[in-house]
């Protein structure tokens, strides 16, 4: 039983559908993939939605000891190895591995949960994209709106989310000529984070660079200090500052699924799954808990970063030990091979910092290996094939990215009353397990 379709989910997957004695049960919400390292070029437009999600069992259709269902687990029962879906359906497993992904971190802001919106699964990237595309909308219908924060942009958050993020929004804001009658030069992206340097887990280089970088684009950084709140209409600052906004983007951190809290586990930091090195959780014997959704320790005893190559590997290893068990084999603890990591942050601008001794690379060299590296981890050749040549578009034609509205719920701002707390994240019943 492999609960998860994301990185992790899907490499375990994969690796099990090798063996002929395996029969292999992969539950998920949704019946795609999503590639979450791209979920920020979908909400600046840059991608597709298609770009971005694959069919799980697309990629899964060679292999026919592999069963997909589309269902959401709500429960999870670790000594049986059992897990329960929103429909009252049990599926039992002599192994069960749990890789149900995250969620943002709101870390207790007031109002953020309600007003801001994330960035970590395909329907808050397009809810996203929505919101970026009406405030412009109604900002070309009515210019006076701009003084009311329609085109002020606060991103919450300096890591690789919200620095890739603040450098592709500045590019397709400078970039877009659609909006002929209206002065795209007023729009303002802010990037706010608590601490004094972006990208943190880098190097100081980079930090240097990513700050300068951003800057260079028209992107005003507000390091060292909090975001107090998050109201409809405003961020407010903890050094007293209030920008008017009505698209405030969270990218602050992330939690553990919901499944986490319900699943009998031990759980640490981020209300994520303790696991030992085998990535087995102690006393439940079969049970196993891989990306994002487990703490998991590298070689030196601190917990590896959620990342997409982490939960990959996670997914192969965790296989590898299955099988071994099966076979009556000695399982082995978990070794991450860090390939190194890197940030995109705009057209011809990126940071690199890849092998073991962190080789830095900045600017286009970086950006094509950033390039290069993000389509070979897509989960089909057509994916890979379809992303190049939207990314060539872009970066050749320089037509801006395709304005097309398709939430309307996110769509329509009552900018005339003062407006009231309406939900911009996934309602806690649609939240995507994955």
């Amino acid at each position: 039983m492999i609960v998860g379709g994301g990185f992790a989910g899907i490499a375990c997957a994969r690796k099990l559908a090798e063996s002929d004695v395996v029969h292999v049960t992969l539950i998920d919400k949704n019946n795609f993939h999503q590639f979450q390292p791209l979920l920020y070029q979908l909400a600046t437009a840059e991608l597709g939605t298609g770009d971005v999600a694959t069919s799980i069992r697309k990629i899964l259709r060679r292999h026919t000891n592999v069963d997909v269902k589309m269902a959401e687990v709500v429960a999870a029962d670790p000594k049986a190895r059992t897990v329960t879906t929103s429909d009252g359906t049990s599926y039992q497993g002599h192994f069960l591995v749990l890789a149900t992904g995250s969620q943002a971190n709101f870390f207790g802001t007031a109002g953020a949960e309600r007003n801001a919106f994330p960035l970590y699964s395909l329907e808050e990237a397009q809810r996203l994209r929505s919101r970026i595309l009406a405030v412009f909308e109604d900002a070309d219908r009515d210019p006076s709106l701009i003084e009311k924060g329609a085109l002020n942009f606060v991103i919450i958050g300096g890591g690789p989310t919200g620095t890739e993020l603040a450098g592709a929004l500045a590019d397709s804001i400078t970039s877009g000529r659609e909006f002929t009658d209206l002065d795209v030069k007023q729009a303002r992206i802010y990037l706010v984070d608590h601490g004094n340097t972006l990208l943190s887990s880098f190097s100081a280089n980079a930090h240097a660079y990513a700050a300068k970088t951003l800057q260079r684009k028209g992107v005003q950084l507000r390091l060292g200090v909090a975001v107090k709140e998050v109201a409809p209409d405003h961020v407010l600052l903890s050094d007293g500052t209030s920008i008017p906004t009505r698209t405030a983007i969270w990218a602050g951190g992330l939690m553990a699924s919901p499944l986490a809290a319900k699943a009998g586990l031990p759980r640490g930091r981020g209300g994520r799954i303790e696991v030992e090195s085998a990535l087995t959780v102690k006393g439940f014997p079969g049970v196993y808990a891989l990306g994002d959704f487990a703490n998991i320790a590298a070689a030196d005893g601190t917990e590896l970063p959620q990342l997409g190559s982490v939960a990959m590997q996670s997914g192969h290893w965790t296989a590898q030990n299955i099988l071994a068990d099966i076979s009556g084999k000695k399982q082995t603890a978990f070794r991450y091979h860090d390939k190194g990591i890197m940030a995109m942050i705009g057209r011809n601008a990126a940071v690199a910092e890849l092998g073991k001794k962190r080789h830095e690379f900045e600017g286009p060299f970086a950006f094509a290996a950033w390039l290069g590296i993000h389509a070979l981890l897509m989960s089909s050749v057509r994916e890979r094939i379809e992303a190049f040549i939207n990314w060539a578009w872009g970066y050749f034609e320089r037509s801006g990215p395709i304005q097309v509205l398709d939430r309307p719920d996110v769509n329509r701002i009552n900018w005339d009353e003062a407006p009231e707390e309406v939900s911009t994240s996934v309602p806690p019943d649609k939240k995507a397990v994955a």
